[in-house]
């Protein structure tokens, strides 16, 4: 699996986007815990002071619509009825951030009912053609998602291969396999070589 830096100019600063550090993703016991949350946590506090205050979080709240306005059944109507644990309201404290989490920025969280987070909500704060940096969980779920739809948006990617935590470690490394397909639109580094490279350093 190789990484790579983006390639050519980047206009702006990049922004560390990290998905859904939430406790449903961290409480063992919630049916979405990741094993991985608390490592990738450790690597995510440790960059994101180079960053600055390009550091965004996000969240997934349970909100999709279950039905069209005709009355028929949205995908998101099976997915709830199969995770019944997880349709709840968005207030519950399920979809909170941990609290590491909420050490890392003051900037209000981006929040959306899909799996990926790259939509209006992110755009709106990162421009149209940004450098982004991905981390969170998981990997192999709304990281992957947010990843696909950016680059395919024309933004540059980077995913910090530490900074992620799979739903398990195997499907976790399959997320990062197939993202790694999509180079140079997405390019995989861990947290060592990409503060070692500079890159942050000379972007700031």
């Amino acid at each position: 699996m190789s990484e790579s830096v983006p390639q050519g100019p980047v206009a702006e600063a990049p922004w560390l986007v990290v998905v859904d550090p939430q406790v449903i993703f961290a409480d063992p016991s919630s049916q979405w815990a990741s094993p991985e949350f608390d490592d990738a946590m450790t690597v995510i506090e440790r960059v994101a002071p180079a960053f600055g205050e390009h550091v965004l979080l996000t969240r997934w709240l349970p909100t999709a619509a279950r039905s069209t306005p005709e009355g028929l059944p949205t995908s998101w109507a099976g997915y709830f009825a199969q995770w019944t644990f997880a349709d709840r309201p968005a207030s519950d404290p399920l979809y909170d951030l941990v609290p590491r989490a909420r050490k890392l920025t003051d900037r209000p969280t981006i929040d959306e009912p899909t799996f990926g987070k790259w939509g209006e909500g992110l755009r709106a704060v990162v421009g149209e053609a940004p450098h982004l940096v991905l981390a969170g969980v998981s990997t192999d779920c709304c990281v992957i998602t947010t990843a696909l739809a950016a680059a395919d948006a024309g933004a540059h990617v980077q995913v910090l291969t530490d900074g992620c935590a799979g739903s398990t470690a195997e499907d976790g490394a399959a997320a990062l396999r197939i993202m790694n397909l999509f180079d140079p639109q997405i390019g995989l580094m861990d947290s060592g070589r990409l503060v070692g490279s500079g890159r942050l350093e000379a972007d700031q």
